[in-house]
């Protein structure tokens, strides 16, 4: 099988191309810190071509999520060393997603600090999980062009620190309707001046986010996600074909590992496709997700669509997936009660193969 080859994505010589994706699992503890158990969650994963680290908070104050991790302190790095050593320890390899919610944060969250975006526009039709129960999201506050520097500098010493925790590299989170999507996708982003209007103003922030990555790491061991299409927390782009086709582009020049592309949309809103500009226009490793089956996802690779699949849920209740895969064995059902609830049920209980 295609998906049991080996793969060079940069520097990272990964065993097969059956990728783990990000998965935020709040298993983290009040202060951010990686824990014990997350070190047996991601080891128990270890067989992945690469695992992807769930979404990890850059600069304190940013929580949209309650018990995510965050990698701004000694602490924390302290913390992911376990988990980086784990995983080493089976043989597996991992990179850690950089990110900052931006208007996906909540001021219970956060110490009362109010969340900040490109515009002062609010995240509608959803509410977020706060120790005082769910709440509606609130509007952000614009940030300041003379802030935005800040916020690079923010990301370039998480890359520092996720070297120091022994990560293999580093994803930048672009997706999802976060801080670096929402600059990046009109919807989200009204601003004028040098971050705001074109794409390639609104685009700025993320590339020189990915530039101060590239510094820490060197380009061959960076890589990007985005979801031009995806309109979970609220997004909408007017032109996502030439949102992908400029971003695959700027990333080709770059030389960077690989280009992380969710190929479509959570809620079925927004209909189209990307994943062929991606790969038109990106001369790199391309790795497509969302929804793909193992079959699907060979079949794509044979046809040269992309290089890679990342499986989320899949991944998420089979902690042997490549050996499910290769043997064709059923799959674990997840359990989507326990995504996000603390402890190991649904975390790391699902059985690997008898």
């Amino acid at each position: 099988m295609h998906l049991l080859s080996p793969l060079a994505a940069g520097a990272l010589q990964l065993p097969n191309r059956i990728l783990m994706a990000p998965l935020t699992r709040c298993r983290a503890d009040a202060d951010h810190n990686p824990t014990p158990l997350m070190a047996e969650y991601y080891a128990q994963r270890a067989s992945a071509g690469l695992i992807i680290a769930e979404a990890t908070m850059v600069m304190e104050g940013n929580s949209s999520f309650w018990m995510e991790p965050g990698i701004y302190s000694d602490a924390q790095i302290i913390g992911w060393k376990a988990v980086t050593d784990a995983v080493h320890a089976k043989g597996g390899q991992i990179v850690l997603q950089l990110w900052h919610g931006g208007r996906a944060c909540h001021p219970l969250l956060n110490g009362g600090a109010e969340p900040v975006a490109p515009s002062a526009i609010p995240i509608t039709g959803d509410e977020v999980h706060t120790p005082e129960g769910k709440k509606p999201y609130v509007t952000p506050r614009e940030l300041r062009d003379d802030e935005i520097p800040g916020i690079v500098a923010g990301f370039k010493k998480a890359a520092e620190n996720a070297k120091a925790a022994g990560f293999d590299g580093v994803e930048v989170h672009g997706a999802n309707g976060y801080l670096l999507d929402e600059f990046l996708r009109d919807g989200a982003n009204k601003r004028s001046g040098p971050y705001g209007g074109s794409i390639e103003n609104r685009a700025r922030l993320m590339l020189e986010v990915l530039d101060a990555a590239i510094s820490v790491w060197g380009a061959d061991r960076v890589g990007l996600r985005i979801s031009p299409l995806n309109s979970y927390n609220s997004m909408i782009d007017s032109d996502p074909v030439g949102v992908t086709t400029y971003i695959a582009q700027q990333c080709s020049t770059r030389g960077i590992a690989y280009l992380h592309l969710m190929r479509s949309d959570f809620f079925q809103a927004q209909q189209g496709d990307v994943l062929t500009p991606a790969r038109q226009h990106f001369k790199g490793t391309l790795i497509s997700n969302m929804g793909y089956t193992a079959d699907e996802a060979e079949q794509a690779i044979t046809e040269g669509k992309l290089d890679a699949v990342a499986f989320g849920t899949s991944f998420l209740a089979n902690p042997d997936l490549p050996a499910r895969i290769a043997a064709k064995a059923p799959l674990n059902a997840p359990n989507p009660a326990k995504f996000y609830s603390p402890g190991p049920e649904g975390y790391t209980d699902y059985p690997a193969m008898s």
